[in-house]
């Protein structure tokens, strides 16, 4: 997989956690050192290990689903993209430290669940899977700091549209694969 499209998954899949960084940064009064930690470390931890096992589930079914295998990756992808670009409340108000205890497991993992189903795709394509794990959990990680510190300046509004653009670029990702599957093999 190339390095451009790798960098391009990691930030599609790296809004969802940068969105929700955004709120914490907005909700939180003050953001120390350990919030910042515990947030980008958990958030880019999950985003690792999510393509992982994705991958393990992809690679078990590959015999059975070799023959449209790409139509899979660009529909997981594009469903994905979709499902960003459609607009999301992210209202956290009700928790007062959301990076602790479960509502940080359950931010992670919803942060992450898109990642799983790249990793499913690349798993059904025979591709491999630690290079690009380890880049989407560090870009996740990056995002959920920048997200954080910047949330205050930044604002709801243009979270969203990061959150689309996010999108946007693993649906022109899946479109990728199908393309280079249907006319260039």
């Amino acid at each position: 997989m190339e390095w451009f499209t790798i960098i391009g998954l990691a930030i599609g899949l790296g809004m969802d956690a940068f969105t929700v960084a955004i709120v914490v940064g907005l909700t939180l009064e003050c953001i120390t050192c350990r919030h910042a930690f515990r947030l980008s470390w958990h958030f880019g931890l999950f985003q690792f290990f999510m393509p992982l096992l994705g991958w393990l589930a992809g690679r078990h079914l590959l015999s059975l689903i070799a023959p449209f295998d790409h139509w899979l990756a660009f529909g997981l992808l594009s469903w994905i993209g979709l499902k960003m670009l459609r607009p999301s409340e992210k209202k956290m108000a009700d928790c007062p430290d959301p990076t602790r205890g479960f509502s940080l497991v359950m931010l992670s993992v919803a942060t992450s669940i898109d990642a799983l189903a790249v990793g499913l795709s690349l798993g059904t394509l025979g591709m491999t899977v630690m290079r690009p794990a380890l880049i989407i959990g560090i870009v996740a990680a990056l995002m959920t700091l920048v997200g954080m510190f910047f949330g205050r300046q930044l604002g709801l509004k243009f979270g969203h549209r990061m959150e689309k653009l996010g999108g946007l670029i693993l649906i022109g990702i899946g479109l990728k694969i199908l393309l280079e599957h249907l006319f260039f093999t």
